[in-house]
């Protein structure tokens, strides 16, 4: 008999992928609830969301044997909560918690690898005495408990710029700690995090170096991993500028990433799902440190996986989903090297001239199994664009694959003046998308 299983937060773009999984497994695919669904407007309608679900649930004509989804918040929470309710494989939301909630999680990482966590503490940012006595030193991270996006992340280097983050994030931060502290409430929270609710902050000592993400998943209880992955920011900016796989850094390094990840999910008892964790990597001293831990796959890597591998990592997800051990395969793709770019630029304007729908099946057509997801409309203003970082507007993604990294970066180059974005600057400034430069180890 066909299982079904259930999707929380489909997307247009990703949901191509999840359909064009093939496993040896009998199955049938539902959007439980759409990405707009989870998002919303204003706050993430998290108990909106729940209801929903559960009614269509109820209403659904057939067995009901899992539910699964690959965003961030609130659809990393979501999913536990309802597979809990119906008795299904997933991760315990104490687990997804353990992760996602950024004092808590901190707080389990130095028990586990105290000497790859940064220095840390938390803080209200409501409450004036509070700020006054922190006491990591500048330069340090501020960012909310949860954050999604780098949402109101602030790496601040004195005073002036501290108080001028803790504005911002006052205006803001309702807007994830809110629906955060719903989540919160249908968790068993020990009593060192049951006053730490999602409108206060962390305060994390700035680290550096490479930044790499190892994926996997742990089935019964055991972590696997099947890929590293490079991420590189913009040359002399904190803004993420591309995932490049496979990862370059040495095997010695990537082999501490791996035993350290391990270590770390079995102490967090998270089990039965996709993850995928962050880490720098420094090459002159050889220090890693751990960034953050994310309780699901990454959609960004999809397509890498499965230009390189010849598989994406929705392939796993499923077969978690469906009870199974993942089979994946390794370098059987068409290419050696493969990226998805964050297309941004760095001052406020109003979008003049972005692709039509002909000029992205134009490039598409001729860059072959190049794949382009515009984020902004022409008439736009950027600074009205929802879930940005705080120093840059992402205005389009590419996702394209190549023989090496010279020819992958030279090809996205291409792409990015075929794409010929124009805008209008606020105030009168030049505004554009920066080519990119080669790494090495």
């Amino acid at each position: 008999m066909s299982k079904n299983v259930f999707i929380i937060g489909a997307d247009t773009f990703n949901m191509r992928k999840v359909r064009k999984v093939e496993i040896d497994a009998d199955f049938k695919l539902h959007e439980l609830l759409s990405f707009d669904e989870v998002k919303g407007k204003g706050l993430y309608p998290v108990e909106e969301c729940l209801a929903k679900a559960r009614e269509r649930l109820e209403k659904f004509d057939g067995s009901i044997d899992a539910i699964i989804g690959y965003w961030d918040f609130p659809v990393t929470t979501l999913v536990p909560i309802l597979c809990r309710e119906y008795g299904l494989p997933s991760p315990t939301l104490e687990s997804v918690l353990r992760c996602e909630h950024k004092y808590w999680s901190r707080l389990e990482q130095h028990k586990v690898i105290p000497d790859m966590t940064p220095r840390f503490g938390v803080v209200n940012p409501f409450d004036d005495a509070a700020i006054k006595e922190i006491d990591v030193p500048f330069p340090f991270w501020i960012k909310p408990v949860k954050g999604t996006d780098s949402l109101l992340a602030f790496k601040v280097r004195n005073r002036r710029e501290l108080d001028h983050a803790i504005g911002r994030i006052r205006e803001r931060i309702d807007r994830i700690g809110r629906p955060f502290d719903k989540i919160l409430s249908h968790a068993e929270l020990p009593g060192e995090i049951a006053d730490i609710g999602g409108h206060h902050c962390i305060i994390e000592e700035v680290i550096g170096g490479r930044q790499c993400t190892i994926e996997g998943y742990v089935f019964d209880g055991e972590p696997r991993h099947h890929g590293i992955i490079d991420s590189i920011n913009y040359s002399k900016r904190s803004s993420f500028l591309r995932y490049q796989y496979p990862s370059i850094l040495p095997k010695r390094v990537k082999s501490r990433i791996s035993e350290a990840t391990d270590r770390l999910l079995r102490h967090l008892e998270y089990d039965d799902a996709t993850y995928n964790v962050e880490y720098f990597y420094q090459p002159k001293t050889e220090k890693l440190m751990l960034l953050e831990i994310n309780p699901r796959l990454s959609q960004s890597h999809s397509d890498m996986f499965e230009k390189v591998d010849g598989a994406s990592n929705f392939q796993i997800m499923l077969e978690l989903a469906l009870g199974r051990e993942p089979d994946f395969p390794l370098r059987r793709g068409r290419y050696g090297c493969a990226a998805k770019f964050h297309v941004r630029v760095f001052e406020d304007g109003i979008v003049s001239h972005a692709p039509d729908a002909a000029d992205i099946e134009r490039i598409e057509h001729e860059f072959p199994e190049t794949l382009i997801e515009l984020k902004v409309r022409q008439g736009d203003r950027l600074s009205e664009m929802l879930e940005q970082d705080s120093y840059s507007y992402d205005i389009a993604h590419v996702h394209t694959g190549a023989r090496d990294q010279k020819a992958l970066l030279d090809k996205y180059n291409r792409i990015l003046q075929a794409l010929h974005f124009e805008f209008d600057a606020v105030p009168d400034e030049s505004i554009e998308a920066p080519e990119v430069e080669e790494i090495t180890a």
